[in-house]
């Protein structure tokens, strides 16, 4: 039987205050950069990288349409039309699920495998100038099981957790 400690109560302290203040600016300005310099240099957003590399990593290179926007962490309606645009492009096809006539599957082309290729090194430069540049080595291990921490508090399909931390 283990014992819980109950809740802290009581105001933060100065060094979690100035925490909570820099990692809530970080989860929202650190991604509007990853995507701006997506958009600058290859044309992509953010959501449409995702996309391309989530299928790229899915087994035959397709994911059920509901499956891609788990895994995307964006709604049903907005991964459609993500994927209605890559599809105008040739990146992307739909087909329909053999063992269930009403879904979909997004399935990525050649051209998308290589449209992601060649977007990859302009969003590695963009994650290690926004990202890893600003962390060391040591830094660097701490804050990976920090927010391993952080993410076992909230429940995550298998699909969108590749570390094997889904609940």
């Amino acid at each position: 039987m283990t014992t819980e400690e109950p809740p802290r109560q009581g105001p933060l302290t100065a060094d979690e205050e100035a925490f909570l203040r820099a990692f809530t600016r970080t989860i929202i300005t650190v991604p509007r950069a990853l995507d701006g310099d997506l958009l600058r240099d290859q044309g992509m957003s953010m959501s449409e990288y995702t996309a391309l590399r989530l299928l790229s990593e899915a087994p035959d290179r397709r994911l059920r349409m509901n499956d891609l926007a788990t895994a995307g962490a964006l709604s049903l309606s907005g991964t459609s039309r993500i994927v209605d645009r890559l599809e105008g492009q040739g990146l992307v096809r739909r087909q329909r699920c053999p063992n269930d006539r009403r879904g979909y599957h997004a399935v990525l082309t050649d051209a998308g495998f290589d449209r992601l290729r060649q977007a990859w090194p302009a969003h590695l430069a963009s994650v290690r100038r926004h990202v890893f540049d600003h962390l060391s080595t040591a830094d660097l291990s701490a804050f990976t099981a920090a927010l391993q921490h952080f993410a076992t508090d909230v429940p995550c399909p298998e699909t969108a957790c590749p570390d094997g931390a889904a609940d």
